[in-house]
């Protein structure tokens, strides 16, 4: 599209501004806030008699450890936010790797009670997070209830004035939380409006934020000229992170002969021969991308996602096996050893929108999510080799 980033930058950061100006005026329903997270002193020991393995059996029984942890913890805490979105799509993925319906049935529960519908920001893509497990649930279950009300609100979306000086998807985040989605909705009902929709937003976000010198997504249009401590630029490891597992759960939902499908291939690949550069010798990636002896901890929400993408790649025949099956395996090892006796996966940074301090027992919700999207897709991975 051509879009120039200099040309955006002022606008995009009024947009950054205006967001947290929101936040701080307690905009958001108390239902809908950032859940406080989990960082004990003394969370007890980790776990010792988990497997780092890349066999099924090993594989389910640390998602199986994560998941009753995190669901015991969130039984009675409904909420229609990003982050209690992203857990929603781990638990739907750890029924289907366990073949367990408890978690599946928890998101079901919580979508009833707010009656399909999507979060209160009708444009804002963090609100539409939810919706991922929405169609989930409806292609288990086709039930109309379960999607008309996302489709109406997509509807309206679609009536109002798109300006791509002001996209709609300001920060690298957007890219997981709406567009699987959008795409979704297209896959679910057959109309190629969302998807077309989808398609114009996602590319006029990555004109906007991605480097094409390190193959990597700034944060948001005020981190182009910040620089870490040994000046290299800003790049966050999970918000990087939420790019790798959007695309994925994007291309998941397009045609097989989608014109778009190429073009997203293209910044996945160029995106997983970078992060692989990146690995940390404990096998996971530090929240500063390039900066990672500034980091003393790894951050495991980011590290998952991108465990959760490579596997998907290697799964999907879109990454070399022999190059990249090594640094999840890697990966995975470095994450199992962060997962407590009784179920907690630390090392999570709290909510944030760049690089931050965080102690090792920091555990919260999107973070577990993911390390449950990566497991499902390891397992798949796992037992792909057991068929050959």
């Amino acid at each position: 599209m051509g879009f120039v980033r200099q040309g955006l930058a002022t606008t995009l950061l009024a947009v950054s501004l205006g967001a947290i100006s929101l936040i701080a005026q307690d905009a958001i329903p108390m239902d809908q806030r950032v859940p406080p997270g989990d960082s004990p002193a003394d969370p007890g020991p980790l776990a010792a008699d988990l497997s780092p393995a890349l066999k099924s059996a090993d594989i389910k029984a640390a998602v199986k450890r994560v998941a009753d942890w995190q669901l015991a913890r969130v039984a009675n805490t409904p909420s229609q936010d990003w982050t209690y979105a992203t857990l929603y799509a781990g638990f739907i993925a750890a029924s289907e790797t366990l073949k367990d319906d408890r978690y599946s049935k928890a998101v079901e529960g919580i979508a009833d009670h707010y009656h399909w519908t999507l979060g209160p920001r009708q444009q804002h893509a963090d609100d539409q997070a939810i919706g991922q497990s929405y169609l989930a649930l409806y292609r288990q279950h086709k039930d109309a209830a379960r999607i008309t009300p996302m489709r109406d609100q997509f509807d309206r979306v679609l009536l109002l004035p798109d300006d791509p000086k002001k996209p709609v998807w300001w920060w690298c985040d957007a890219l997981f939380m709406a567009p699987p989605v959008w795409a979704g909705m297209s896959k679910t009902t057959g109309d190629p409006k969302y998807r077309q929709y989808m398609d114009r937003e996602w590319e006029i976000t990555a004109d906007l934020l991605w480097d094409k010198e390190e193959h990597l997504f700034f944060r948001d249009a005020t981190y182009f000229d910040k620089r870490e401590k040994n000046g290299k630029k800003i790049f966050w490891s999970r918000g990087n992170g939420w790019v790798m597992g959007g695309i994925v759960r994007t291309l998941d939902e397009l045609p097989a002969k989608d014109p778009k499908r190429a073009y997203y291939l293209s910044k996945f690949k160029d995106m997983s021969e970078k992060i692989a550069t990146l690995q940390g010798e404990d096998g996971l990636w530090r929240p500063g991308l390039l900066d990672a002896e500034h980091y003393p901890l790894p951050e495991d929400s980011g590290s998952a996602f991108f465990v959760y993408a490579m596997a998907w790649g290697i799964n999907h025949h879109v990454l070399d096996e022999a190059k990249y099956g090594p640094i999840v395996a890697k990966a995975w090892k470095g994450l199992i050893s962060h997962i407590y006796q009784d179920g907690r996966l630390g090392a999570i940074q709290p909510v944030g929108a760049a690089p931050g301090a965080f102690i090792a027992s920091s555990s919260y919700v999107f973070g577990t999510g993911a390390f449950m999207m990566a497991g499902s897709e390891l397992d798949i991975m796992s037992r792909r080799h057991i068929k050959k």
